[in-house]
């Protein structure tokens, strides 16, 4: 239960961070435009890029078990920036919501064309899922929790944005909301970084 609760608070502390693919699927579900399609389309793309950077890594571990400190030291090193720039964040009161209703699409094809678009074209989404999520869950006792701790972690985001999208951007448009938000992102990866570190010993 441990790399299943590891994976779950991982994954959700970095596809929460809203980027333009959270923006995108907010705005289009503030709209009702299609929400299910699009929860849909973002699940199951995270979902195979996890299982994908997971299993991957691992198998390239056990080949190449000196690859384990190397994964170690880049998951831990990446996880501290990403924790203190949410810190940061936090403690400027800088996190922000902008909604763009002038990208809504009404047309089911085209928004999951826009859709897939926003997520695969992003470099950030095989930073986060294939190599961050992956890495760590290659020192996990047991990977597959692991990876489906991560998976439902995706599930879970997604599902809540679609459905509770009118709310959650009412919410996220306070600026002391923000702060909390960003706060509990950078306990979360911050709490990781170390834990990683300490397996180095």
């Amino acid at each position: 239960m441990g790399s299943f609760f590891a994976g779950l608070s991982l994954a959700l502390s970095l596809i929460v961070a809203i980027g333009a693919q959270n923006t995108w699927v907010l705005t289009q579900s503030m709209y009702g435009q299609h929400r299910l399609l699009l929860a849909g389309i973002c699940i199951g793309c995270d979902s195979l890029l996890i299982i994908t950077g997971v299993f991957a890594l691992d198998a390239v571990q056990q080949q190449l078990p000196a690859l384990v400190p190397a994964l170690t030291l880049g998951g831990s090193a990446l996880l501290l920036w990403l924790g203190s720039q949410a810190a940061l964040r936090a403690w400027r009161g800088q996190g922000t919501l902008a909604l763009q209703p002038a990208l809504l699409t009404h047309s089911a094809g085209k928004l999951a064309a826009a859709t897939l678009a926003i997520t695969l074209l992003n470099p950030h989404v095989y930073l986060d899922t294939v190599v961050l999520i992956g890495g760590v869950g290659a020192q996990q006792t047991s990977p597959l929790a692991y990876a489906l701790g991560a998976c439902l972690g995706s599930m879970l985001w997604f599902s809540a944005l679609v459905l509770a999208a009118p709310l959650l951007a009412r919410q996220l448009s306070s600026p002391r909301a923000w702060q909390l938000f960003d706060s509990l992102i950078a306990l979360i990866l911050l709490s990781l970084a170390v834990s990683l570190l300490l397996k180095l010993d």
